[in-house]
């Protein structure tokens, strides 16, 4: 992912009473539990909503709008983080949307907050408590989380402005062949399939990734005859990757942070899903996103090498459903498609 330059949102001030929400985890979840986010924001009015998350995802935070502090934790991977540096008086309220399990719950419980909402342990007394399904979409499950304590959430409740930065390549069509794993990275020499049957049709083409990742946007853009100026790898800062994707023709990917961002912006997309199902994890449904996805036993989403779910998706298939994508000017119908 790009850089995720300057301007966080101010840290926790401790003047109001506080709702402190744990969810420390990446750039995509974060995307994923920003409905649930702006739930708890609106069912606290008189409070000081703060999220804890990784430093990082500063700028990021602040982009979502849906809470009023940040309270960074480390970079700790999908693990836990301590909470032992909160220096404020205990939380009023503490809400865990960080997992299910007993860690996050008794990370919040050590700051002694006076409620403290859990799927691991539910409040005391909770005539229906929640219970976690692992069949669940992510936007979904906290909404139902959240309503089962009272709280109204939409699950719909997605969208984030755009940053007032301008875009690097407006009306572009965005490639990002990144992941976090390697089982969701889909293999460079496809997208640079893609983007050379998008380049004979006439489109700009542009290829973003994270300081990590220059060699694999190379390869891409090598591929597909590609210059230089259109390859963004580690170069960007976040505001300037979501005006990108923002104001982007389409935005093509792997299940992966961005790709939310284009969820988020409304941006029309075709994500490629492998070795886990869009039911848990994709987008909204509407007529500007295209789910492409071989149905089968779900996979390790942490393993080092492609899915053989995602494998199975051709480049001639998803080169397809983007040029249909923006034939249609983008109300190409969400599908799950056997590729």
């Amino acid at each position: 992912m790009a850089h995720l330059g300057p301007a966080p949102l101010p840290r926790p001030t401790g003047s109001r009473p506080t709702v402190l929400i744990l969810r420390a985890l990446g750039l995509g979840d974060l995307l994923a539990g920003v409905p649930a986010l702006r739930a708890v924001r609106r069912a606290f009015p008189g409070h000081e909503t703060v999220l804890a998350a990784p430093a990082s995802l500063g700028p990021a935070v602040r982009a979502t709008g849906a809470v009023d502090a940040h309270f960074p934790t480390e970079e700790n991977g999908r693990r836990v983080p301590s909470l032992v540096h909160w220096r404020h008086a205990a939380p009023d309220v503490a809400v865990d949307l960080h997992g299910n399990g007993p860690e996050s719950h008794d990370a919040l419980a050590e700051l002694a907050p006076g409620r403290l909402l859990s799927f691991a342990r539910p409040e005391p007394g909770h005539p229906a408590p929640p219970r976690w399904r692992a069949d669940e979409h992510e936007r979904h499950r906290w909404c139902r989380f959240l309503r089962s304590h009272g709280i109204p959430a939409d699950p719909g409740e997605l969208r984030i402005a755009p940053p007032a930065v301008p875009s690097p390549a407006p009306g572009a069509v965005v490639l990002h062949p990144g992941a976090d794993s390697g089982a969701r990275r889909w293999p460079t020499g496809r997208y640079a399939a893609v983007a050379a049957g998008l380049r004979a049709a006439g489109r700009r083409v542009v290829v973003t990734g994270g300081p990590g990742e220059k060699q694999l946007c190379a390869e891409v853009a090598e591929g597909a005859g590609m210059g230089g100026r259109d390859v963004f790898a580690g170069t960007l800062t976040f505001d300037q990757l979501s005006a990108l994707i923002a104001g982007a023709r389409l935005f093509v990917s792997g299940d992966t942070g961005p790709a939310h961002l284009a969820f988020a912006h409304g941006t029309p997309s075709v994500t490629l899903f492998g070795p886990v199902s869009p039911e848990l994890w994709g987008p909204p449904p509407g007529r500007c996103h295209t789910a492409l996805w071989h149905p089968g036993p779900p996979g390790d989403p942490h393993a080092a090498e492609p899915d053989p779910l995602l494998l199975r998706l051709d480049a001639r298939r998803v080169l397809e459903r983007a040029l249909g994508a923006l034939d249609h000017g983008g109300t190409t119908e969400e599908v799950t498609a056997h590729a």
